[in-house]
C-alpha cells in the first residue's frame, strides 16, 4: 500500500468517529457522517436514556432526525479492503492495531505509537511526544553517556597506569637491591679466588724446595692461609626479604582483584541491558499502618505506632510493606533502593493482583519476586529462600526489571556486583509495580 498524505485522508475516511477503529457495517446519516451501526445505535440509546433533544451528529451536531439510518455497503466494502490492505504482515511505520502512522512516542513504555494508542487507556496518563522529538531528545542523552562512559573509562585507565608505574617502580627497586647484593657477592668471591690462587701458586713453588728451606716459613705461609679463609657470600637481608614478601602478596591480590572485575563488570552489563531509570514514588494507599512515609513518597520507614488509616481495598493489613505507585506491563526498567537504619527489610517487585488482605506468601507463588536481609541472612525469597553469600547486605541495591523476558535482577549498585536473577519467564506478563518491605528499626530509600 503506497503511503503519504493521501493514504492516510483515505484511511481516515473508512474509520468511526466513535470507536476510530475500521467501520463495520457502516450506516450513513442526514449530515453526511458515517458511523459503526453498533456505535451510532448506543450513541442514540444513551442519548434518549439522558433525555436530552434534539438527537445531535457526534461530529458535526447536525440534528439527527429518527429514522435516518441507512446502511452504506459500498462503503462497507471499501472499508473492508482497506483494512485487508493495511494489516498486511511486515507492513512498516504503522500501528499494527489501528493501522494509523507510528509518529508519537511513549516516554514510559519507550515505544512508537499512532494517535489512537495514545488515546488508549495504556498511554493517556503517560509522557507522549512527537517521534522527532523523541530521537533529538534520546540522541542528546545518548552522546550524555557516551561522554560519560569515555570519561570514566578515561580515568580508569589513568588510574590504573598509575598503579601500574608505582608497582613497577617498586619492582624495579627491589631488583635494584638484588642485583647490587648480587654484584657485591660476585666482587667478593672474585677477589677470594684470586688471593687463593696466589697462595696456592706460592705454596706449590715452595713444596719445590728442599726440606730445611722450606721449613723456615711454614708458619708465616699457614697464617697468611688462616687470615686469607674463603668467607661466605652475603645473604640478602631479613628486611629485603619482607619487601619481596609483601610485593609478591600485592600481586597475588592486584591479580584476584583484576580477575573478579574482569568477571563481575560483563556480567553487571548484561544484566543491566537497555533498562531506562525509571523514577519510582511509594503509593501511601497501599502503605501497612505501621510505616511511615515520607512526604515526597521516596522513603519508608518503620513507625512506633499503628497508625489510624482507612482500611481500603488496596491496603496491606497485616505484611508490612508497600507498593511503588508506578506500573510496569513493557519494557526495561530499574531503580535503586537505599538501606539504612537496623531491622530487617526486603526490597523487590510485585505483581498488581498481588494479595493485601491477612497472610501472604512473600514468594513468587505469592506474586512476589525480592531479595530480604532477615536475622543476619541475606537471601533471595525464592521458595524455599535461597542463601546468598554476604556476610552483610548491601547499602544500595539496584532492581532491573525486563518486562518482555520476565525477569527480575538485582545489583549491588554500590560494588556493581550482580546479587541474584529470576530467571526469564518468572514473572508473568501482567501489571508489575516495586515492592518494599520493612520490619524494626530499617529504613529504605528510593534512589532519586
Amino acid at each position: 500500500m503506497a503511503s503519504g498524505a493521501p493514504v492516510r485522508e483515505i484511511q481516515e475516511e473508512t474509520k468511526c468517529p466513535i470507536c476510530l477503529e475500521y467501520l463495520r457495517d457502516p450506516v450513513t446519516i442526514k449530515c453526511g457522517h458515517n458511523f459503526c451501526q453498533v456505535c451510532i445505535t448506543q450513541y442514540c440509546e444513551t442519548w434518549a436514556e439522558l433525555d436530552s433533544d434534539p438527537l445531535c451528529c457526534p461530529s458535526c451536531r447536525a440534528r439527527i432526525p429518527k429514522g435516518t439510518l441507512q446502511k452504506n455497503c459500498q462503503l462497507a466494502n471499501i472499508a473492508e479492503k482497506i483494512k485487508e490492505l493495511d494489516f498486511k504482515p511486515g507492513k512498516k511505520n504503522l500501528c499494527e492495531r489501528h493501522g494509523k502512522a507510528l509518529d508519537l512516542f511513549c516516554d514510559e513504555h519507550g515505544e512508537a505509537v499512532c494517535v489512537v494508542c495514545e488515546r488508549s487507556s495504556e498511554h493517556r496518563t503517560h509522557p507522549v511526544l512527537l517521534l522527532e522529538e523523541a530521537a533529538q531528545k534520546y540522541k542528546k542523552q545518548t552522546e550524555t553517556e557516551r561522554q560519560k562512559i569515555v570519561s570514566e573509562f578515561q580515568q580508569l585507565r589513568q588510574f590504573l597506569e598509575e598503579q601500574e608505574r608505582l608497582l613497577l617502580a617498586q619492582l624495579e627497586k627491589l631488583d635494584e637491591e638484588i642485583v647490587k647484593i648480587h654484584n657485591e657477592n660476585i666482587t667478593k668471591l672474585s677477589e677470594e679466588i684470586s688471593y687463593l690462587s696466589e697462595l696456592i701458586s706460592e705454596m706449590e713453588g715452595k713444596c719445590q724446595k728442599p726440606a730445611s728451606e722450606f721449613l723456615q716459613d711454614v708458619r708465616s705461609t699457614l697464617s697468611r692461609w688462616e687470615k686469607g679463609k674463603f668467607q661466605q657470600p652475603e645473604e640478602i637481608s631479613p628486611e629485603l626479604e619482607e619487601q619481596v614478601s609483601d610485593f609478591s602478596q600485592k600481586t597475588i591480590v592486584l591479580m584476584e582483584t583484576l580477575r573478579k572485575f574482569k568477571d563481575t563488570l560483563p556480567s553487571a552489563l548484561e544484566s543491566l541491558g537497555a533498562h531506562r531509570q525509571a523514577n519510582v514514588t511509594l503509593d501511601p494507599d497501599t502503605a501497612h499502618p505501621i510505616l511511615v512515609l515520607s512526604e515526597d513518597g521516596k522513603s519508608v520507614r518503620w513507625g512506633d505506632t499503628r497508625q489510624r488509616l482507612p482500611d481500603n481495598p488496596e491496603r496491606f493489613d497485616t505484611e508490612l510493606c508497600v507498593l511503588g505507585c508506578e506500573g510496569f506491563t513493557a519494557g526495561r526498567h530499574c531503580w535503586e533502593v537505599e538501606v539504612g537504619g537496623e531491622g530487617y527489610w526486603a526490597v523487590g517487585v510485585a505483581r498488581e493482583s498481588v494479595a493485601r488482605k491477612g497472610g501472604i506468601s512473600r514468594s513468587p507463588e505469592g506474586g512476589i519476586w525480592a531479595v530480604e536481609w532477615w536475622g543476619g541472612r541475606f537471601q533471595a525469597l525464592t521458595s524455599p529462600a535461597t542463601p546468598l553469600p554476604r556476610s552483610r547486605a548491601p547499602s544500595r541495591i539496584r532492581v532491573c526489571l525486563d518486562c518482555g523476558r520476565g525477569q527480575v535482577t538485582f545489583i549491588d549498585a554500590g560494588a556493581g556486583a550482580p546479587i541474584f536473577t529470576f530467571p526469564p519467564g518468572s514473572v508473568p506478563g501482567e501489571r508489575i509495580r516495586p515492592w518494599l518491605g520493612v520490619w524494626g528499626g530499617s529504613r529504605l530509600r528510593l534512589s532519586p
